[in-house]
């Protein structure tokens, strides 16, 4: 399999926003006119790593620091120094969260005014619907019928609006019409400056509870989260290797970096429905490009394998989507070296109860 560039200049940069946590006045997701909602010309330049010492600065008085745990049993199995940084512990269950609060104190009164739109298996959807509550925003996901019913009801809690489509594969265009109709902000899952510096901030709180990380691994839907522990990570720490890890049946990042430009995806078809994006971004895709070491794949069965490890030896429970990086471990195509300090991500951890019956 081919890898994703794994080299990183030290020193490069790109022009940065203030510091602090005030917002630039500038609306941060507005979909007119744009492609899947993002600027016709994006490039790996247009969020920065101060971007994501912003983030933090804006978002975590509002969010959990998540803890890093340590397993020893796992840590033989993979033969690394293993630790899990839990954001399965996040608020709403995942890193979804951070991004979605970052974007949803940046929004102009009039974007508030509109209301905040996006797509979601599930967990942004969560993420955005809390987020927009804090900020006074009415807003409304978009998800596939399919939709794990926890999510669709913790949605609701949160007090969203959640709207469906046939399937994720078409639950963009579905979202797109109502959104030209009612005139809303558009936020994107995975490919927003905001999204990725929020999610970024994954990456800084590694960095300080594992100085000496040699290696993260993170699962991978759309690459909001990959690409922003990227960008957070290896623009201080070039040495590091970031690896994504996506299901099979989902993989529509690695078949974008395959193909040299961003795809929708075809068929969808994993358990992990966290991971299920229905294309790849602009922005994410140009970012993963830069500094992503490499993303693998592993079949479902991996997953739920990696799960019930996860159950039996930390006593976490994680949905799909939370335990396919500790399968891409175990799976051996990481390049994770003997004994290195690894880290991997574990979220999110909106299981269904129903469906975890059949999994476990």
């Amino acid at each position: 399999m081919s890898q994703v560039r794994d080299s990183v200049s030290n020193g490069a940069t790109s022009p940065t926003v203030p510091s602090g946590g005030e917002t630039s006045g500038m609306p941060v997701g507005d979909a007119m006119g744009t492609r899947n909602g993002e600027p016709d010309s994006v490039s790996w330049t247009d969020v920065t790593v101060q971007d994501v010492h912003d983030a933090r600065v804006r978002i975590m008085p509002h969010l959990h620091r998540t803890p890093l745990l340590g397993s020893d049993t796992l840590s033989r199995m993979t033969g690394t120094n293993l630790g899990l940084k839990a954001e399965v512990f996040q608020k709403t269950g995942s890193f979804k969260t951070r991004g979605a609060l970052n974007a949803a104190l940046q929004l102009t009164a009039d974007q508030r005014e509109r209301g905040l739109i996006t797509i979601s298996a599930g967990n942004h959807g969560q993420g955005l619907a809390w987020a927009g509550s804090m900020v006074g925003a009415r807003t409304v996901v978009f998800m596939p019928k399919t939709a794990v019913p926890t999510k669709v009801n913790a949605i609701r809690g949160y007090g969203a609006e959640p709207m469906f489509s046939e399937d994720m594969e078409s639950v963009f265009t579905v979202m797109e019409a109502y959104r030209a109709e009612h005139g809303m902000t558009f936020i994107s899952p995975f490919s927003h400056p905001a999204i990725i510096a929020g999610q970024g901030v994954v990456g800084l709180e590694i960095l300080e509870d594992v100085p000496d990380v040699e290696n993260v691994i993170v699962p991978v839907g759309g690459g909001g989260l990959i690409s922003g522990i990227s960008l957070a990570i290896r623009s201080q720490r070039p040495d590091v290797r970031v690896v994504g890890v996506e299901p099979e049946g989902a993989n529509i990042v690695r078949q974008s970096l395959d193909a040299g430009k961003p795809l929708a995806a075809g068929k969808i078809a994993t358990v992990a429905d966290g991971l299920a994006a229905p294309f790849a971004g602009d922005l994410s895709q140009a970012v993963i490009e830069r500094y992503v070491s490499d993303v693998v794949l592993v079949p479902d069965s991996a997953i739920v394998d990696a799960m019930g490890l996860i159950l039996d030896r930390c006593k976490v429970l994680v949905e799909p989507a939370g335990a396919a990086a500790l399968a891409g471990l175990l799976s051996g195509q990481t390049g994770a070296k003997p004994g290195s300090n690894t880290v991997v991500i574990l979220s999110g951890g909106n299981v269904d109860r129903e469906k975890l019956k059949t999994l476990l």
